[in-house]
Formats: C-alpha cells, structure tokens, sequence
C-alpha cells in the first residue's frame, strides 16, 4: 500500500510539474504528459496496466459529464449538421474504411477485425485540441464543432466496435441487425440521458446547499452511464446528454455559490483525471510491444501505414466532401449558399478542424475491450497487432497532432473575433444592469414586494453602483462599436487602477485579521468567516483581463 502512494504521489507531482511546464511555454499537456509516461514505462519500477473497463466506468463519464456541462446545447445544435457529420457519419467511415484495409493488405487481420479497430480508433480526443485551441483563440464555431463531436463520436464508436466484435468472435455478421442495435444504443442512451436529467434538475430545484447541489452533480454521471449500461444502451450517450441538459439549465435551478462551488470541484477533477489518464497512455507501450514478437516487420508496417492513413488522411476528405457536396447541391438546385459561415466552413477552417482529430484514452480503452478469444476457443485474430496500430495511432496524433496543432492555427489565422465577443458580452452586461434598475424601480414603488419597505440610503446605494456599472458600460460600449476589427479596446479610463486598488485594499485587511489571530485576539474559527467575506468579496472583482 505503502508503494501505491508512493507511486501516486509521484504521479501527481509529475501532473503539477508537467502542467505548469505547458502553462509556461504554451505546449500541450496532453503530449507532455503522454511522453513522460513513455519515458516512465521504459525505466524499471512498477507501471499501471490499463483496465478498459475501469477507464470506461470511472473515468470516461465524469470527463465526457465536465466537458458536457460547460459545453453550449445552442451552439451544437446551431452547428448540428457539420457534428452529426462527424461524430456519426465519420465514425462509421472510418471503421468501415479501415476494416477494408486490414483485411486486403495486412494479412491475417480480417473484415471484422479491421472494423474493430476502425471503431477504436475514430472517437477522437477533444481535451487537446480544446486546450490547444483556447491558447490559439480559436472562433467559437470551431470550439462548438470540436466539443461536440467529441461528446457524441464515443457512443457511435463502442457500438459499432461491440457490432464488430460479435462479428469477429462468432463468425456472423447481419446488416440488419447491426443497424437495428445502433439505432437502439442510440435512441435508449438519448432517451436515459433526458431521464436523468430532469430528475436531476427536479433534485437541483429542490436543494439550495452547495455541498448537496455539488454531490448531486458528482453523482450525475455515474447514474446516467449505469441506467444506460443496465438497459443496454450507449451510456456514454446517456451522460453526453444529460451533461448536456443539465449544464443548459443550471443557471436557472442552482445558486452562484453552488455554481462557484461546482466549478472548482469540476475543474480539478478534470486536471487529476485528465493528466492520470494521459500518463496512463504512455505507460502501456510495455504491454503493447510485448506482443508484437509474433509479427514480420512487413506485416507490423503495413498494419500501421493502413491505420495512421486512414484516420490522418480520411478527416480532411470527409470534411471537404461534406462541407462541398451540400453546396454543389444547393446551387444545382439554383440556391444561393448562406454568406454568413454558420452553416459551412471555410477552407482554413477545414484544414484547422482536420489537425483536431486527435485520439486518446477512449481508443485505448476501447481496443483492449477486444476479447482474447473468439466464441469457439480460437484466438481473436491479431489481437496483439490490433493494439499495437491502436497505441501507434493515439501516439501520432495526440504529440504529433498536438503539438503543431496551435501553430497550424496561428499560421492559418483562424482566430475568434474579439472585438465582436467583447462587444456582445458588453451588451449583455448592459442589459443585466438595466434589468436590476428596472427591478429597483419595482422594489422602491411596492413596499411589500420583499415583505417590507427597504430603507431609502440602501436603495440609493444600489441605484449609485448600478449606474455607475451603466456609465461605465455605455462607454466601453462606444469604443467597442469605434474599434476595428480584433482591435479590442481597453477598459473604461481608471477602471483596472480602480479594481487594483481594491483588491490591494482587500490584501490589507487579509494582512490585519492574520495579525490578530497571530497575536491571540481573533479565535482560528472567527479568521476563516471573515476571510470567507473577504474571499466573497474578491470574487465580485473581475479578473484582470475582463472588459
């Protein structure tokens, strides 16, 4: 026990350091992490052999639930078309494509087989590629793409993947009866996932404490992918959607301190998690090249030449032909294509979202579910060379993909507009501020609106900030409609001195509270409520790049 802390805690220090690494020079963590798992798996010491079934019931739906919640159900339907595309259409092409070439030129492979892998292997992995794409201020239609279809691709995957696998190990295959079971996992995890969550949302209205809202939500995805999986379904749907929907509606069932509270919790599991499962990759190069022995080396280049073809060069295609044919539809059909970009891609967005496609732990998990044996004793054929194009495949895309992936970006200039974010999210503040005006007005003119009259000086106070708030915005507002295009302007006049001031005042009375409980005047207990106060305070502040 003693040596399994041991290794943990050195695993988290290696996440810290390696994070605080890519902070600083703007890699990948991913990558950083993926090859220190590598250079780890070659020393000599104890390594973690990757359970597919613990990775796919204890740490795919908490990511799968995070990266849901903090997705846009809006957007992703705006972009529907290009995301079903993707996370259905491409999924099934690439298993389909790359079963047809495992089976015509690495020998001994088969269709099933190669259509195994195919499905292992198209899920892409989105945690880079976002990461990535943050630094690279990539727009905001391309993040949705991204999110979206890494949300959605898994349950296309794992069930085409266990259609395979039924074919490989018992001989038979029926086109009928595969697509009637993806349409079943696919309808059924759809179905759970909205169940749970409008139970949740009944839950979240009902309950105000925050450690019950966050409790509630760290329970979330596990009920969603257990409903799913109990009724045989896509539970990695199931959470995808509930994550989804209740991530939609939080803002209207859930507090600011739950949400603070929520967001905190979410966002370190996600980093413990994430960097864990990234080191875990490149610790199974050990297992994986153990089994290769068996192979010829004409054999071990073919298998992987097929399966890193197939899902680098078959991204690009698929998107163009899919952004192309509509288009050529349209104007055969004497339609004019929309102008705006929010229904087709450009090509520097084409070939941007072609550099996201990178795997990850989903893939391997999903390649180690393949059986040992088929249902009459026999080997499953080449198991071992499976997982070998499987790990050689996440290796390639996620250091290689992932590194040059900012840089295709920048060079590319397919950047967000920031004037225009900065000018929406103005206009909303503006309208927020008029909204608790007008709110005030009702307060002030109805003495029982809130039970009883509010004194005048406290209404007078909260009038003076909310105008205040407005001048403020009507005047970046102004600069912001002046500005050229990406040129974002600074904030109101005095405004960041202002907030600096304020916090240096807040770091004073932090300094003044811990002079007293040092010198014995203020109990331990008192310090943390009134720090808490402080902290509160500090949170209303917005942080120093805000406009």
């Amino acid at each position: 026990m003693l040596d399994l802390l041991a290794f943990i805690l050195a695993a988290v220090a290696v996440i810290v350091a390696l994070q605080y690494l890519a902070d600083r020079t703007g890699l990948p963590a991913a990558a950083l992490f993926t090859v220190a798992g590598l250079v780890y798996a070659v020393l000599p010491g104890p390594n973690l052999t990757l359970d597919p079934h613990v990775i796919l019931t204890f740490v795919i739906p908490p990511l799968i639930y995070s990266a849901a919640l903090n997705s846009s159900l809006l957007a992703i339907r705006a972009n529907l078309r290009t995301v079903i595309s993707l996370s259905i259409g491409l999924v099934l092409a690439t298993a389909l494509v790359t079963g047809i070439g495992m089976d015509l030129f690495v020998p001994g492979v088969g269709l099933a087989a190669g259509v195994a892998l195919g499905a292992a292997l198209s899920p892409t992995d989105p945690v880079a590629a976002l990461a990535v794409g943050g630094r690279a201020g990539l727009p905001s239609k391309l993040i949705t793409i991204i999110e979206g279809e890494g949300l959605l691709n898994d349950a296309t995957a794992l069930t085409t993947l266990t259609v395979a696998v039924t074919a490989a190990t018992s001989g038979g295959f029926s086109l009928g009866d595969a697509a009637a079971r993806f349409v079943l996992a696919a309808a059924g995890g759809l179905l759970s996932g909205v169940v749970v969550a409008v139970v949740v949302r009944l839950l979240l209205a009902a309950v105000r404490d925050p450690l019950l809202v966050n409790g509630i939500s760290l329970g979330t995805p596990f009920a969603a992918y257990l409903l799913g999986e109990e009724l045989h379904v896509s539970g990695v749907l199931a959470v995808a959607v509930a994550g989804l929907m209740v991530g939609h509606d939080t803002p209207r069932f859930t507090s600011g301190a739950s949400r603070l509270q929520a967001a905190a919790v979410w966002h370190l599991a996600d980093f413990l998690l994430q960097g864990f499962v990234f080191l875990l990759i490149g610790q199974q190069i050990v297992p994986v090249v153990r089994g290769l022995k068996a192979y010829p080396t004409a054999t071990l280049w073919s298998a992987a030449a097929v399966s890193v073809g197939v899902v680098v060069l078959l991204r690009p295609l698929w998107l163009v032909l899919t952004q192309a044919l509509p288009r050529a539809v349209q104007r055969r059909r004497g339609r004019q294509a929309p102008q705006d970009g929010g229904s087709y891609l450009s090509g520097r967005e084409i070939v941007v979202l072609s550099w996201a496609g990178t795997r990850g732990v989903i893939t391997l998990a999903a390649v180690f579910t393949i059986p040992l044996t088929t249902s009459d004793g026999r080997p499953f054929p080449s198991r071992d060379l499976l997982l070998f194009c499987a790990f050689l495949t996440v290796l390639v895309t996620l250091i290689g993909q992932g590194l040059t992936f900012g840089p295709v970006a920048r060079v590319l200039r397919v950047r967000a507009d920031l004037a225009d974010a900065a000018l929406v999210r103005t206009q909303a503040r503006a309208a927020a501020v008029q909204a608790g005006l007008d709110r005030l007005d009702q307060i002030a003119a109805d003495d029982d609106m809130l039970g009883e009259a509010v004194p005048a000086p406290a209404l007078d106070a909260l009038r003076a900030s909310l105008e205040q708030k407005a001048r403020r915005y009507r005047q970046l507002l102004g600069r912001l409609e002046e500005a050229g295009e990406d040129a974002v302007p600074a904030a109101t006049p005095g405004y960041q001195v202002a907030v600096r001031a304020r916090r240096a005042v807040i770091d004073a009375q932090r300094e003044e509270l811990l002079r007293w409980r040092d010198a014995g005047h203020l109990p331990d207990a008192s310090l943390r409520k009134l720090e808490s106060e402080l902290d509160h305070e500090e949170r209303m502040l917005p942080p120093h790049e805000a406009h």
